[in-house]
């Protein structure tokens, strides 16, 4: 999962404050957070993060660059992605179904014409529905291309199976009836906006950093 490590020089401090009107959630903000940073190719972005989806950070870093040996460590086109023969890319440590998620990406991206500045324009919940479309692209692997490479501020991920558990762990939460608990979750989140992103991310830090009792 991308982290941004605290640091004493970051973006304003509204979203501390703000955030900080939730106690409990209050317990766990250490500090202000790096800037979530608006990044170049998008659309490689999120193949990368098909490759890593259920792969740990280390194995996942080492297809990558070995992705990236085939292209000459450039970042490649979506034409010589798709230009790619699937047993090259099962060749790097890809499933099959990887690998054809990951020309479907190459492909839409060819047939839409698809660039960095198309999805800047549109909003969270355009640039899901939007691609989503692609089999093998779902909404957590946009909602994490949201945050960490469109840079935006106000992203809550539901489904995610970190956050799940640090809200239970700190909001004491009941998981018995499925529809209750994610009521209880939106209630919760939508008081965070507009900076849930941020929220994610001290939820996730204080996760990692705090031992299973």
């Amino acid at each position: 999962m991308p982290r941004s490590k605290s640091t004493p020089e970051a973006v304003p401090l509204h979203y501390v404050a703000h955030l900080s009107k939730d106690k409990k959630l209050q317990k766990i903000i250490s500090g202000p957070l790096t800037e979530l940073a608006i990044r170049k190719n998008i659309c490689l972005k999120l193949i990368g993060s098909i490759m890593s989806q259920q792969l740990s950070t280390k194995v996942a870093d080492v297809i990558y660059s070995r992705f990236l040996d085939l292209y000459g460590r450039r970042e490649p086109t979506a034409q010589q992605i798709l230009d790619t023969s699937p047993l090259t890319l099962r060749g790097i440590g890809l499933s099959n179904a990887k690998v054809t998620y990951v020309q479907n990406v190459a492909a839409f991206v060819i047939a839409e014409k698809l660039t960095d500045s198309k999805l800047k324009k549109m909003d969270n919940e355009e640039v899901i529905a939007y691609l989503t479309q692609i089999k093998g692209v779902g909404r957590w692997t946009v909602e994490m291309l949201l945050m960490f490479h469109l840079g935006r501020n106000d992203v809550f991920a539901m489904d995610d199976w970190g956050l799940q558990q640090a809200m239970i762990k700190l909001y004491k939460l009941d998981t018995e009836d499925k529809k209750v608990f994610r009521d209880q979750l939106r209630r919760i989140t939508e008081k965070w906006s507009p900076y849930r992103s941020h929220a994610c991310r001290y939820l996730w830090s204080w996760k990692d950093n705090t031992p299973d009792k």
